[in-house]
C-alpha cells in the first residue's frame, strides 16, 4: 500500500468534497473465482468471512448481515445506508458469477458505518472505506488497516506479476480505487465557460 501518511486531506476547509471513498478487491486463496464455485465454497467462504470479520476491534468492529434469510427490515435499512448490493448485472449473469444466489453473499459494516466488507458480489471481498469530507489520509489508512487485519486470517489469492487476482481483469493489482463526491456550486450558471472548461 505504500507510505500511507502521504494522503492528506484533500479539502481540509470543506468547500467541496462531500465525501471520499477508497476501496479494494481481494480473492481468497485456495478458491477459483465465483463462476466455478460451488454451492458448499460459498457457503465455506461466507463461514470463514464472517467469523473473521466479526473478531474485528476498535474502529472496524461491527456487524456482517448475510444475505440469506435477511429481513425486510434489515434489508431496507441497508437500502437506505446505500450499502446492500443487488443481484449481479447482466455482464455477471452471463459470466455465470451469480450462482447459487443469494447463498454465500453478504454485507459487513462497522458501527461508524466508515468501513464495509461485501461478501461475493463480484470479487469474493470488496473492502470498502468511506466517510463524509475529504480526509483521504484517514480513509486510506482505515483501508489498509482493515484489510492487514483480515489478511491475518484469510489468505488473499497474489500473483508475483499481476499482483492481487481479481475476477475482474480491470482491477488487477493493487485493486485499489479512490474517488470524492464533490459539489460544484453554480457549475452551469456560466453555459460558455462551463463547455469552454469541458471541452479541454
Amino acid at each position: 500500500f505504500g507510505d500511507v501518511t502521504q494522503f492528506i486531506n484533500v479539502d481540509p476547509d470543506g468547500k467541496f468534497v462531500i465525501s471520499t471513498r477508497v476501496r479494494c478487491g481481494r480473492s481468497m486463496e485456495g478458491y477459483p473465482f465465483n463462476p466455478c464455485l460451488t454451492e458448499s465454497q460459498y457457503k465455506e467462504m461466507e463461514s470463514k468471512v464472517s467469523s473473521t470479520l466479526s473478531s474485528l476491534e476498535g474502529e472496524l468492529k461491527g456487524t456482517y448481515f448475510p444475505l440469506l434469510g435477511m429481513t425486510k427490515d434489515v434489508q431496507q435499512k441497508l437500502i437506505d445506508d446505500h450499502f446492500l448490493f443487488k443481484e449481479g448485472d447482466r455482464f455477471l449473469q452471463a459470466a455465470n458469477a451469480c450462482r447459487f444466489w443469494p447463498t454465500g453473499r453478504g454485507i459487513y459494516h462497522n458501527d461508524n458505518k466508515t468501513f464495509l466488507v461485501w461478501c461475493n458480489e463480484e470479487d469474493h471481498l470488496r473492502i470498502i472505506s468511506m466517510q463524509m469530507g475529504g480526509d483521504l489520509g484517514q480513509v486510506f489508512r482505515r483501508l489498509v488497516n482493515g484489510v492487514a487485519e483480515i489478511e491475518k486470517r484469510v489468505p488473499f489469492s497474489h500473483h508475483d506479476r499481476l499482483g492481487f487476482l481479481t475476477f475482474c481483469p480491470t482491477n488487477l493489482g493493487t485493486t485499489v480505487r479512490a474517488s470524492v463526491h464533490i459539489k460544484l456550486p453554480k457549475l452551469a450558471a456560466n453555459r460558455d465557460k462551463l463547455e469552454e472548461v469541458a471541452s479541454k
